[in-house]
């Protein structure tokens, strides 16, 4: 990684700029500013909706900070992981064609794989509980070989993690084989049949645009990605070979994102209502239980990680510890956050936003 210099977070917000139904600057980008400062987080993008419309979108801070570039409405961010909720969608439009089913083994679709994974059923791909063993090293967030077929090999050659249903293991390997699923029942690429049943369908012409290639590929008005190490903020370089770009590839901007759930929720993107129940449903381990990353996000459903609780539960999609989307459906709201900053982690401050909008 390249590093650069270090520049004052007071002066990358002076590149901070606003559209809302609000007024120019209200008390949302006051605490947005507030914690970008304090997680010292360049450049940020905002979008809220609240019953079905887009109430607010707000640009700050710099896209690129060696050539001071801001944050605008056209800047199109990494998402990492949130991938995987696209993924999920494509599964249950799979599902309404009648071409899956989501408790049938894998094996009824994938052919050619290991005896120790031909009982896992493709909700436990979805919901990372699958026991299959992993293609990348998540401490480190590199594959487990130099190349993906090496790595492909070495996953095969080895027993699984543990039983199916056991327990809650993040697991990328898991997405792999729902790309392949994909791609032999939809008779195109998993990306081409996300392009084509999803981002066409709602017009977000800047993801489409921005395709898998996450930060290696050469996208339009593309926000730089950035992390700390050692106490310098260096550049940071992410992309997945094409096979894994299920488990993460794809950027986009707020707004867009915004129009997706909107979509998604409005029932364009699927056809049932039962459907979208399927996609936001957490998974149950053997025991009965949920399992997920925190406490917070205590559960996994198709490709949505969840928040489970009496009060204000919530979808919530995170990627790469930089952006967050949180899906409130008892309240009818939604909030994005897309950072280009790994560890910006702004999951952990989306609720305290939800709860700030509540009292405007």
């Amino acid at each position: 990684m390249i590093p650069i210099l270090k520049i004052p977070l007071a002066f990358i917000l002076l590149f901070s700029c606003t559209i809302s139904v609000f007024s120019q600057t209200d008390s949302i980008d006051v605490f947005i500013q507030n914690q970008m400062q304090k997680r010292k987080i360049p450049g940020l993008e905002l979008a809220i909706v609240r019953q079905g419309k887009i109430i607010k979108t707000g640009y700050y801070g710099l896209a690129n900070i060696q050539d001071s570039i801001a944050v605008t409405d056209k800047s199109v961010f990494t998402i990492n992981s949130i991938t995987k909720a696209f993924v999920g969608v494509s599964i249950l439009q799979l599902v309404e064609e009648g071409k899956v089913k989501l408790n049938t083994p894998i094996s009824e679709y994938l052919t050619d794989i290991p005896e120790t994974w031909k009982s896992v059923k493709v909700q436990q791909l979805l919901s990372h509980t699958s026991g299959i063993p992993d293609l990348v090293d998540e401490e480190e967030a590199v594959m487990i070989a130099d190349n993906f077929d090496e790595a492909l090999k070495k996953v095969i050659a080895m027993p699984n993690d543990y039983k199916a249903g056991e327990e809650f293991r993040y697991n990328q390997t898991n997405y792999y084989l729902l790309g392949l699923i994909i791609n032999k029942l939809s008779g195109m690429t998993f990306q081409e049949f996300i392009a084509k049943g999803q981002l066409q369908k709602v017009g977000i012409e800047k993801t489409i645009r921005s395709g898998f290639g996450a930060t290696k590929e050469l996208v339009p008005n593309a926000a730089n990605s950035y992390q700390f190490s050692k106490g310098k903020l260096n550049n940071m370089f992410f992309s997945f070979p094409a096979p894994l770009q299920t488990a993460a590839g794809m950027s986009s901007t707020a707004n867009e994102f915004a129009k997706w759930i909107i979509a998604l929720q409005n029932m364009e993107l699927l056809k049932q209502k039962s459907s979208l129940e399927a996609l936001w449903k957490p998974d149950l381990l053997n025991n009965g239980k949920t399992g997920g990353f925190s406490r917070l996000l205590n559960g996994y459903a198709a490709g949505w990680p969840t928040v489970d609780r009496a009060e204000h539960p919530a979808l919530a999609p995170v990627g790469g510890g930089r952006s967050a989307v949180f899906v409130y459906p008892k309240d009818n709201l939604s909030i994005i956050v897309l950072t280009n900053l790994s560890g910006g982690t702004p999951d952990v401050f989306i609720d305290e936003l939800a709860g700030l909008l509540s009292r405007i």
